[in-house]
């Protein structure tokens, strides 16, 4: 359990959040959200002590052990995968290093033995006798094959890495666990193993996160940061987010009686409850939907982007066809081979794979940007493509402003480049900025802009949540489910994917596995896992 009380965080004359009082108790999966800035990492930050807080205390119950998922992943590069892992268990690590310390010695004193005694009594009550094989259990959960398990961690690549923090954060099993974007470069398989080892947890978990189906598959309790407050709610994402939005709708609405809102909002938690029936943690949302108060659902400040597409022209009825492609890494891997489909009208397409890089490498084929080892592809002579990459770096080595830089993709004027860039939430003072400087959050959202100005009529997106916040998502996301052209995508949203595609692609070594489905169908599908099996063998 962590208990905050009268906590104020402040930056130079900006306070972020002050009086916060908060109670996280064991058994529950608190969902941290906020708008970007708003603070959600530094609350995570001075809650595990890593940041002295202006004014208030953090405390856990005695004996209670914390972990973190941290964010420096050059910080173990001296050590093995295991021993970074096993270094999450903080107190069974050194326990471990004081008894090789004593073992080593040629001879032990008296005293050497009494205290050896006593640490094998706690090495074994900490479990330590399977510590190796539980981390070696986690790690390859996380992906991180048997043979790198010993490896140094400056010999794994970044994105190895990354899950490897994630195993040491796990690890132990402690009473109090705080991830701040534990989804980050994980594949869809390995999220959904997170989702489904977070669900059964009986300790306390503090997450942030940009994944919304994460948050609403493992969130007994939503943290929202808006106001300069810090409040608890009952629910998860989507029952925050659809409530605020039904305040919203109401706080519009200026003639609606009280009674009149008290009853839709009480509707609303109804339907709400019902819904939960599918969750694993069922029980405990119920409860705390049972007791949650009209008066707390409230309108939100946050401001979402204006994402619309639309299409200049409209398309035939021939879109795409791809016959026999293939592409291999620079490495000689082969990333897709034996590629052959045809894209229908209306049609919104997912690409998967095991190897992030192959729809890369496909996107890239059909946007012309990169020779196919093998195979054809044919656009339909009525098709306009708007492409977002997955690396957009070259698009920003500039000393341009934001104006100037977006006037490059159109044909209207100042007055209308501005307008697009303040549907992208840009202020006056921000498209004086040279692109060169934007964050990542904010080139993306100059990149969704200059695809908005090409009306075409298909949408060619590489991953495109990275980097936006929750808000940004939710309006594209939104815009993508309403849009008539064709969409052909790559994602580790699951509730985008879910939402947006009607088809999926999965690119293999030996072909394709093609469906008309949605993707929870086809992830729990048995002979769609078989096929599976054999085209990645």
């Amino acid at each position: 359990m962590i208990t905050v009380t009268n906590l104020a965080i402040q930056f130079g004359k900006k306070t972020l959040y002050k009086d916060v009082n908060l109670k996280f108790t064991s058994g529950n999966i608190y969902g941290i959200i906020g708008a970007n800035g708003a603070g959600k990492s530094t609350l995570l930050r001075a809650i595990s002590g890593e940041l002295e807080p202006n004014k208030g205390t953090i405390e856990m119950l005695p004996g209670e052990r914390m972990s973190v998922l941290e964010q420096d992943h050059f910080k173990y590069d001296e050590f093995t995968v295991m021993d970074t892992v096993l270094m999450g268990h903080q107190p069974l690590w050194k326990n471990m290093k004081e008894r090789e310390a004593l073992y080593a010695k040629e001879e032990m004193t008296e005293e050497d033995g009494v205290r050896a005694a006593d640490l094998e009594m706690a090495f074994a009550e900490m479990n330590g006798w399977e510590a190796e094989s539980e981390a070696a259990q986690l790690l390859q959960n996380l992906g991180i094959k048997e043979e790198q398990h010993y490896a140094q961690m400056s010999d794994i690549s970044n994105n190895e890495k990354v899950r490897v923090m994630l195993a040491k954060a796990l690890f132990g099993h402690p009473d109090n666990l705080l991830l701040d974007e534990p989804t980050n470069d994980l594949d869809l398989d390995t999220v959904q193993w997170l989702e489904e080892y977070l669900s059964n947890l009986e300790q306390c978990v503090l997450v942030v996160s940009h994944d919304r189906h994460f948050l609403d598959a493992v969130s007994t309790q939503t943290v929202d940061i808006d106001f300069g407050k810090v409040t608890l709610f009952s629910g998860n994402y989507s029952f925050w987010y659809e409530s605020s939005q039904l305040a919203l709708r109401q706080a519009q609405n200026q003639k609606m009686k009280a009674e009149e809102k008290k009853k839709q909002l009480e509707e609303f938690i109804r339907r709400f409850s019902a819904n939960v029936a599918k969750s694993k943690q069922t029980t405990s949302r119920k409860k705390m939907l049972e007791k949650l108060n009209v008066e707390e659902i409230t309108p939100s400040t946050r401001k979402y982007p204006g994402i619309i597409f639309s299409m200049e022209r409209e398309p035939g009825t021939q879109i795409l066809e791809v016959e026999g492609l293939k592409a291999t890494d620079a490495d000689g891997t082969v990333l897709f081979d034996n590629v052959s489909f045809t894209i229908e009208k209306g049609q919104k397409t997912v690409f998967l794979s095991h190897n992030p890089k192959a729809m890369t490498a496909l996107f890239e084929i059909i946007n012309g940007n990169r020779e196919a080892d093998a195979g054809t592809y044919k656009w339909g002579v009525t098709i306009t493509t708007a492409y977002l990459p997955l690396d957009n770096t070259d698009f920003f080595k500039s000393e341009m402003n934001l104006v100037d830089w977006l006037s490059q993709y159109g044909t209207g004027n100042e007055v209308m480049m501005k307008s697009f860039l303040g549907r992208m939430l840009f202020k006056d003072e921000d498209i004086q900025k040279k692109v060169c400087v934007l964050s990542g959050g904010e080139k993306m959202r100059c990149m969704i802009a200059r695809m908005q100005l090409k009306n075409a009529n298909c949408l060619i997106l590489d991953t495109p949540t990275n980097h936006l916040d929750l808000e940004s998502i939710q309006a594209f996301n939104n815009n993508l489910v309403s849009f008539k052209g064709n969409i052909l995508f790559a994602s580790h949203d699951h509730e985008f994917i879910n939402t947006v595609a009607d088809r999926i692609i999965e690119l293999t070594p030996k072909g394709t596995i093609d469906k008309l489905t949605s993707y929870d169908e086809y992830i729990y599908d048995e002979a769609i896992k078989e096929k599976k099996a054999e085209m990645y063998a």
